[in-house]
């Protein structure tokens, strides 16, 4: 079952919080509410949004403000990955832009059409989910070269020890121990090609050999919405 996206409204016009707590509850989001930039910091902590709707002008702390404390403040780090949609009564160039800078994902200008905002919603939620895939497979990546590494380790210390012990034991062929010895060294190669497959394929990822093709084009896809 699919996980109730949450998103957080913060605007000091309560006639739009409403409308939008209305509009986005009955498509299936769980809605939150701010009237203020402070209100809306406190909330973030425990309600932990997956998506911030905020006002830019609004009395006690602007909406660049409250971006600016999110994407940058040491103190509010592990949110400030949540992505933010902006709403501004003014259409200027200048201001659009330093939002983006500043961390904002998509700026609206009101007034607003809801079609709008709720397509951009959604793109900036799908946008956000394949990010964090990225970041998923790249921490299994590097998880995989690490994990190969230990046991390449661990293995070739194992070797190391049966050779001295091969080493230092009969030099008839049909001693048991040698035969032994022979057949676990046949298998660490075995092993040991295997280990460095898995390497070649983690180095073909992380290079960009193996395509995200399918990722590419979703992010394409947001991007163009």
């Amino acid at each position: 079952m699919e996980t109730r996206k949450k998103i957080l409204i913060v605007d000091d016009e309560q006639i739009n919080v409403e409308f939008f707590d209305l509009m986005l509850s009955k498509l299936g989001f769980v809605v939150e509410k701010a009237a203020n930039g402070h209100e809306a910091l406190d909330k973030i902590k425990d309600f932990f949004p997956d998506l911030i709707m905020l006002d830019n002008i609004m009395p006690k702390m602007s909406g660049w403000e409250v971006t600016r404390l999110l994407k940058k403040d040491p103190d509010y780090a592990q949110w400030r990955d949540i992505p933010i949609i902006m709403f501004s009564a003014m259409d200027d160039v200048k201001d659009k832009i330093e939002g983006f800078e500043l961390g904002v994902d998509d700026y609206i200008t009101k007034p607003f059409n809801f079609s709008e905002v709720l397509a951009r919603i959604r793109a900036v939620l799908r946008h956000h989910e394949l990010i964090d895939q990225l970041k998923k497979r790249e921490s299994r990546i590097v998880l995989q070269d690490e994990l190969n590494q230990k046991l390449l380790a661990y293995v070739e210390m194992v070797s190391e020890k049966f050779l001295t012990l091969c080493d230092s034991s009969s030099n008839e062929e049909s001693d048991p121990l040698k035969q032994g010895i022979a057949s676990c060294q046949l298998e660490y190669q075995k092993l040991k090609k295997r280990i460095n497959e898995l390497q070649e394929e983690a180095n073909r990822l992380k290079s960009g050999e193996i395509a995200v093709t399918s990722l590419e084009n979703e992010l394409r896809k947001a991007y163009s919405e």
